[in-house]
């Protein structure tokens, strides 16, 4: 009954020996790539030179994720070189993702964001650098360096309101920088809400706007219950993501310390 045990153990043999072999020829894609690259440098060729650069950096992106980098840095350099800032933005952000994801240094993948972004908006792609800014102002907040958040999201809700295309997403760039506010100072928060409206007043009909209010009055009376129970019934109906989800958190806790401090 069932597979021979035999069998089992060479398919499992022989699916070990394909693994070394992908490994193997990855490696020799990267060595190729590393040795073409810098022989086109040397060629004068840089075009090609970027280009080989960047394929050892994907094919170096699991194994050795910091050699990945430097060869994108390399070909970041060439690109920069020639001009081709939209291409160097691309691959700053490439970076930044594997600071991310692989080796989870969260200041260093703010720093690429902001570069490509500054390489965006040098090259007038607005959006491409606003996307950028985004993810340093998430960052940014989680690491509790609210300014810079706020200004990012002031910046970018500004500028989405004044769009027929963007200015559905403004109110949420406007949430998230009265929650910035909230998580510093209450009253600031409160200012903040009031400036928003005066500058969007479709922001004072949206729910997020609702809730911040709802939540500055449970802060102002110290009810925790009140609070919990406006986020319950915001969340029933449009679902809050993880970081909204933080600073809501980091919110909430301040009046619990409040209350145990009056005890």
């Amino acid at each position: 009954s069932g597979t021979p045990f035999f069998v089992l153990g060479s398919s499992r043999k022989y699916e070990e020996a394909c693994d070394i072999y992908v490994r193997a020829a990855n490696m020799f894609k990267m060595a190729k790539n590393w040795s073409a690259a810098h022989l086109h440098l040397q060629m004068d060729n840089k075009l090609d030179g970027a280009i080989n650069f960047l394929d050892a950096g994907n094919a170096f992106k699991k194994a050795d994720p910091q050699e990945a980098i430097n060869c994108l840095n390399q070909a970041i350099e060439i690109y920069t070189d020639m001009g081709r800032f939209t291409i160097a933005a691309k691959h700053h952000i490439s970076i930044a993702e594997i600071y991310e994801s692989e080796l989870l240094d969260v200041d260093k993948a703010i720093c690429h964001y902001e570069q490509a972004a500054d390489y965006y908006k040098g090259e007038e792609s607005k959006s491409a650098a606003n996307k950028c800014l985004l993810k340093v102002a998430t960052y940014t907040a989680q690491l509790e360096q609210y300014q810079k958040a706020i200004d990012i999201y002031e910046q970018i809700g500004t500028y989405a309101m004044d769009s027929v295309l963007l200015k559905y997403g403004a109110k949420d760039h406007f949430f998230k920088a009265a929650l910035c506010h909230f998580c510093v100072d209450m009253l600031n928060a409160r200012l903040s809400v009031q400036r928003y409206e005066d500058m969007f007043p479709a922001f004072s009909d949206a729910r997020e706007c609702k809730l911040v209010k709802k939540l500055l009055d449970a802060y102002e009376e110290q009810d925790v219950d009140a609070f919990t129970d406006a986020v319950k019934d915001f969340d029933s109906i449009s679902r809050l993501d993880q970081w909204n989800t933080t600073m809501l958190l980091r919110i909430k806790k301040q009046i619990q310390d409040d209350e145990s401090d009056l005890r």
